[in-house]
Parts: C-alpha cells; sequence; structure tokens
C-alpha cells in the first residue's frame, strides 16, 4: 500500500504538470490541489492552438486510460460542445507492438491450450495495436481467414489504478465544477470506469456481435463478422475476417463502387437498426466499416452499441415529426418528457427558444437540413435548462451525425425523408394497431386497467389521511430556502460580532485595571488575548460577508468553450 501511494502521487504531479503545460492550470488553482502535491507546477505558455486541439494533445499526453476517455467523451455530444467532439474524435489509440510469443502465452493463458494446437498459423506482425489489444490475422485448420484480438496483459490494473486517481482528482474539482447530476467531474469518471471495464470484457463484445448477427441474418446487403466462440474468451477473441476496402479508402476512392447503392444500403441498415432493432453500432465511423463485393457493408468494432425501448424509438418519431412541421411545443414537451430535469423550468421561455431555433430553419426542405448541427443545438438547448439527456440519445445523436456526413458524400441527392418514412409508418402502426402484441395499443389499455384500479383506493387514502389530521403538503421554495440561509448567516454575524465586542469591552477594562497607579498602560496577557481573537472574528466576520458568493462555480462547458 505505501509503495503504491507514492506511486499514485508521482502519477498525480505527472498528469498536474501536463495539465499546466497545456494551460488549464486554472482547474488546479482553483481546486487547491497544489496543497495535496506540495508544490505548484510552473505555468509556461500553452502550445499554440484552440483550447479544443489543447486538450486533445493534453489527453494524448497523458497516456492509454486518458487517450480512452477521450475516445468515449468524443461520443458523448451531452457533456462536450461541438469543437471539442471534433477533435477528440481525432485521438489515435496506439502503443508498441508485443512480442508474438508473449502474444501467443496470452492466447494459451485466455483459451486454455496452446496457439499451435488451435490455429493453423498466425500472423507475426500485428494488423493494430492498441493500448487495451493487439490484432493479429490468423488462419485455422480448415484453411478459414481469421482475426484475433488479444488484450494486453496488466491493462485492467492500470485502467484501475488511472480511474482511482482520476477519482481522487474528480472529487477535488466539485467544489468548483457547476455542473449536477452525471455531469459532474465524479459523475463521468464513474460512467467512463464502467464503460472502459465492460470495453475489457471482450465476452460483452462477442454478446452484440451475436445479437447484431442474429438482426442482420436476413438483410444480404449487410455483413456481420462470423463470431468463433470456441476460439473466445474474456481476453481473446476470434473474428471472420472481413475482405474488402475500408469505408474511408472508398470515400477518398470510389473506383468500382456504385456509390448511390452503398448509401441506400448504409441508410437501410441504419434505419433497421434504430427502427427496427433497438440495437445500433455506437460508432460507425468510416473506418469501422468494409465495403465488401457487391455494395455490402461489413460492420467492424462492436465495443460501444446504444440500445433503444420501443418508447424510446418512438419519441424519435415524433421529435423528428415535430421538427418537420416546425411544432415548438410537442419539441419541447419531448425534451421535457426524455430527459432528466434537474430542477423546475420555465416551459414557456424553453418553448420561445425552441421555437426561436426552429424559425433558422424555416424554408428549408427537411433533407437540407443539417440534423447533426441541428441535434447539437437542441443538447446545448436543453443543458442550458439543465435537463439531462440520456446516454442513449447523447450517442444516438453523434452516430446519426456521423451516418449523416458519410451518406452525404456517397451521395449528396439521397432523400432521406423519403427513406425514413417507410420505417417511421410501420413503427408508428405497431404502436397503435390493436392486433398487435409489440405495439403499444395494448399496453397502454394495460395502464388505463391499472390507473382506474389504483385511484379510487388511493383517493380512499387520501380522505382517510385528511379525517384523521395525517394528511401533509410539502412546499419547496428556492427564494424561501436563500432567505432562511441569509437569516442564518445574519445570527451568526451578530453572535460572532457580540463575542467580538464583549472581548474587546474586557480586554480594555483588564488593560485599566492593571494600569492603576502605573504611569503607563500596562497590557496584560488575557486581555491581549481578547484582542486578538476579537480581530480573529471580526477578520473571519469580514471576510465572509465580502467574499462569499463571489467566487461563482466554473461551468465546464462555457470554460472549454
Amino acid at each position: 500500500m505505501p509503495i503504491q501511494a507514492v506511486q499514485d502521487l508521482k502519477r498525480l504531479r505527472e498528469i498536474s504538470a501536463v495539465v499546466v503545460r497545456h494551460g488549464f492550470g486554472q482547474l488546479w488553482d482553483r481546486a487547491r490541489i497544489w496543497d495535496v502535491l506540495g508544490r505548484r507546477e510552473q505555468s509556461d505558455k500553452p502550445s499554440p492552438g484552440s483550447t479544443a486541439k489543447r486538450f486533445r494533445e493534453t489527453l494524448a499526453e497523458l497516456g492509454p486510460t486518458f487517450i480512452k476517455l477521450g475516445q468515449i467523451l468524443s461520443a458523448r455530444p451531452d457533456i462536450l460542445p461541438p469543437d471539442f467532439i471534433a477533435e477528440l474524435s481525432l485521438l489515435q489509440d496506439s502503443a508498441a507492438p508485443m512480442p508474438l510469443q508473449t502474444v501467443l502465452q496470452l492466447i494459451e493463458k485466455g483459451l486454455g491450450k496452446p496457439a499451435n494446437e488451435l490455429f493453423a498459423s498466425i500472423e507475426p506482425q500485428p494488423m493494430a495495436s492498441a493500448s487495451i489489444a493487439q490484432v493479429h490475422r490468423a488462419r485455422l485448420e480448415s484453411g478459414e481467414d481469421v482475426v484475433v484480438k488479444v488484450q494486453r496483459p496488466g491493462i485492467e490494473e492500470q485502467i484501475r489504478s488511472d480511474t482511482d486517481l482520476l477519482f481522487y482528482l474528480a472529487r477535488f474539482l466539485e467544489g468548483v465544477i457547476e455542473e449536477t447530476g452525471i455531469y459532474t467531474p465524479t459523475g463521468i469518471v464513474t460512467e467512463f470506469r464502467s464503460a472502459m471495464l465492460l470495453e475489457l470484457d471482450f465476452e460483452n463484445e462477442a454478446r452484440n456481435i451475436e445479437e447484431f448477427a442474429r438482426n442482420h441474418a436476413s438483410r444480404p446487403y449487410v455483413v456481420i463478422p462470423r463470431l468463433h466462440r470456441e476460439l473466445s474468451c474474456r481476453t481473446v477473441i476470434t473474428l471472420e475476417e472481413l475482405k474488402g476496402r475500408k469505408l474511408k479508402e472508398v470515400l477518398q476512392d470510389p473506383a468500382g463502387v456504385d456509390r448511390k447503392q452503398l448509401a441506400r444500403h448504409v441508410l437501410d441498415a441504419s434505419f433497421h437498426q434504430l427502427f427496427t432493432d433497438g440495437l445500433f453500432h455506437g460508432d460507425p465511423h468510416p473506418g469501422n466499416v468494409i465495403v465488401v463485393e457487391g455494395n455490402r457493408i461489413g460492420l467492424l468494432d462492436f465495443g460501444l452499441v446504444g440500445r433503444l425501448t420501443k418508447n424510446m424509438q418512438e419519441a424519435i418519431v415524433v421529435l423528428v415529426l415535430a421538427i418537420s412541421l416546425r411544432d415548438p411545443d410537442t419539441v419541447a414537451r419531448l425534451l421535457y418528457k426524455v430527459g432528466v430535469p434537474d430542477e423546475r423550468i420555465n416551459l414557456h421561455q424553453f418553448r420561445a427558444d425552441i421555437h426561436d431555433l426552429l424559425e433558422r430553419y424555416l424554408g428549408l426542405k427537411l433533407s437540407e437540413v443539417d440534423s447533426g448541427a441541428l441535434m447539437a443545438t437542441l443538447v446545448d438547448l436543453a443543458l442550458k435548462y439543465k435537463i439531462k439527456i440520456p446516454k442513449e440519445y447523447a450517442v444516438l445523436s453523434k452516430a446519426s451525425a456521423t451516418t449523416e456526413g458519410i451518406i452525404r458524400q456517397l451521395d449528396p441527392e439521397l432523400d432521406v425523408k423519403e427513406v425514413a418514412l417507410p420505417y417511421a409508418k410501420k413503427l408508428l402502426y405497431d404502436r397503435y394497431n390493436p392486433g398487435s402484441m409489440s405495439g403499444g395499443f395494448l399496453r397502454v389499455l394495460l395502464q388505463l386497467q391499472g390507473f382506474l384500479q389504483d385511484t379510487p383506493q388511493q383517493m380512499a387514502q387520501i380522505l382517510m389521511d385528511l379525517e384523521g389530521g395525517k394528511f401533509h403538503v410539502t412546499v419547496r421554495n428556492d427564494e424561501l430556502t436563500r432567505l432562511n440561509t441569509n437569516i442564518k448567516a445574519l445570527g451568526i454575524l451578530l453572535f460572532a460580532g457580540m463575542i467580538a465586542a464583549s472581548l474587546i469591552v474586557g480586554a480594555f477594562s483588564m488593560a485599566g485595571r492593571a494600569s492603576e497607579g502605573a504611569t503607563t498602560t500596562v497590557w496584560p496577557i488575557p486581555a491581549l488575548v481578547g484582542l486578538a481573537l476579537a480581530a480573529m472574528l471580526f477578520g473571519a466576520a469580514m471576510t465572509w460577508t465580502l467574499i462569499s458568493g463571489r467566487l461563482k462555480k466554473i461551468s465546464v462547458r462555457r470554460f472549454l468553450k
């Protein structure tokens, strides 16, 4: 434990030095972290570039755990502004490759058999080498080409150690950060730690792959790599190798590809995931999509996925319809309903702001609207009114913006509304179709039946409480709470003032008695102590009165902007 504590303190100093070097020392100053470290790092002139770029460079310099934090935050437009999202999307997670012998030992440790008994051959040069895992091409005894992803040794312990430090720093920052709920530093670190530990469990990724394969089994234009379950475990995963070109290469050189058909396939796959499956790829950037022969699309990297309930799917359809009809009342109601309000909001002003937002898009066709920018603005507006957006919607917003960018590059003339309409109609039809067991009509009937059954009993309980004098109503008012706090503070100040005045009178009285018959004033020690205590009380009261409330907390989003 003492050794670990020394290592943590050393790492904390390294983090602090990097943070200050890139121009973010103000947060450390406000959080008084230097009091713990014992010395303050010298603040050099920060490197040139935007705040977003310096933030990305800070994470990149701090190492693997912080790079993964940046990559996870890049899918959360509800936490960071758009320019930060764009910068963090550029983070590259790379590490020095492990020797083949180490990889073979890790395979044997994970799967319980020597690698040469499980694979006919494994290429010594890795396809990719990241901080969490290393990927190699391999061949099975059957002749099938596969890819093997092997987790690096000790990576879980390193991530746990770094996130423990992040928790420590986050608790310091709580006192100077304005955001509440899940957007507090500790809330973000908690979510990040959970996401990282989930990503380290390759069994979770294997389950996602199997579910995607089942969902897309009847869609020949989507290819999901086949999982070799017998060659996979918590630290090793083996998948079929998809033969084709990365989509990012196709976007640069589309020779031999039907761009319009490919765009339609991307759009169809996205809408099926969104409206039919309720399970969507959380990071569909061009590097995670393979263009297979026949203009088919193959999906890679299933570590980050999003899940939508039927209610979420319906809310998305209604939200899109409300935006297309320029209906601010419905948009405001939906955002308030799907979000988590941190406090009571002014719905009238909220609707007015949404109306002003929709007015900017007046006269534009739905296909001409930049949905990514629109969704980012709606998220910012929700956060302005302290409405927290659930993680699933935030991840979907980023994934939708990425998919829209791909489609605009492949086929700018594709009418997204025309493709989306059948999916939306089917979803709404299922909701209100009395014969559909998956729809919402029967669910509404069940809820209505429960309401009619429970209401008489609840009303009877209320009436009995009224009759017996046990009915209580709790009223909360922010102004009354603030007034109560001010009255308490005033009482404390008056009490401190009375004690200080008494100490001063007593000190002078004692000095007067000690000086009787003396040519000069004599100050006994008790009198001096009394005056010192009075001065301390007076100074503390003045400091509290003048400074209290003036050092406001920092809003992370405003600070980063």
